[in-house]
């Protein structure tokens, strides 16, 4: 499914929340930062909502009634790519990691500050669809990403990456050699100078599990301990022997 997506104000946010007074509330200040919501109740709603007019971006709670939010956040991506923030009560770092495992791109704990939540939403919807993004392509050891695009290849073969994985290669071919802490990362990637570090970590795991040929022992993305990741973009003597998290 081919999809315009929208990056600021003016973008069409699905929120899905089965709590009518979370609803209203996030709906509210969304639509006060100049947006244009829609509401779903449960996971077979915000489907059927999203095929009628496809969102530009997903705040989803974790725990619907029938089909869950993991479920409907599966089956979203199946039809084609949208930034999702998970929104839910469970502050549990198992849940945070299965929602970031399954294309979440951030994961909010209730409560939570509306107005955080809108900056939020401004955010990956800013890294969906960056403003001024360099337009040349990338090329490094079989990789290649087109940022105009938003294409992705690994050996002549297109990958099927979530936003935040997009950015994140792109970002590492852009730098290739150097080595960048998590929180380095969270900032130039992610664009946030606070957040929950584990959310790299994942990614990071995601993104090896795409572009590496045996994600344990990466050729590419490697794990500089005491510091963070680094992008080799030629193999590196050794490397590819030892298995890193």
């Amino acid at each position: 499914m081919e999809q315009q997506l929208s990056g600021g104000p003016g973008a069409r946010v699905l929120v899905v929340d089965d709590d009518p007074t979370v609803a209203e509330v996030v709906s509210g200040y969304l639509d006060r930062a100049g947006y244009v919501v829609d509401l779903a109740v449960d996971g077979p709603d915000a489907l059927a909502r999203a095929s009628a007019h496809w969102p530009d971006l997903v705040v989803l709670d974790l725990m619907l009634p029938g089909m869950d939010g993991l479920e409907v956040c599966r089956r979203m991506r199946g039809r084609g790519p949208v930034p999702v923030i998970m929104l839910t009560a469970r502050g549990d770092e198992d849940d945070r990691i299965i929602g970031l495992e399954v294309g979440a791109d951030d994961y909010v704990t209730k409560p939570f500050s509306p107005r955080e939540l809108v900056l939020r939403v401004g955010s990956v919807l800013r890294r969906a669809r960056p403003a001024g993004q360099p337009s040349d392509t990338l090329s490094s050891a079989g990789l290649t990403v087109d940022p105009a695009a938003r294409r992705a290849l690994k050996g002549g073969a297109e990958l099927s990456l979530t936003t935040r994985e997009f950015d994140l290669l792109a970002f590492f071919l852009r730098h290739p050699g150097r080595a960048f802490s998590r929180e380095e990362l969270m900032s130039e990637v992610w664009g946030w100078d606070f957040g929950d570090l584990s959310t790299v970590t994942v990614h990071v795991r995601r993104l090896r599990g795409k572009v590496e040929d045996d994600p344990a022992r990466p050729r590419f993305i490697q794990t500089v301990w005491g510091v963070g990741y680094r992008f080799d973009g030629v193999d590196v003597p050794g490397a590819a022997g030892e298995r890193q998290p």
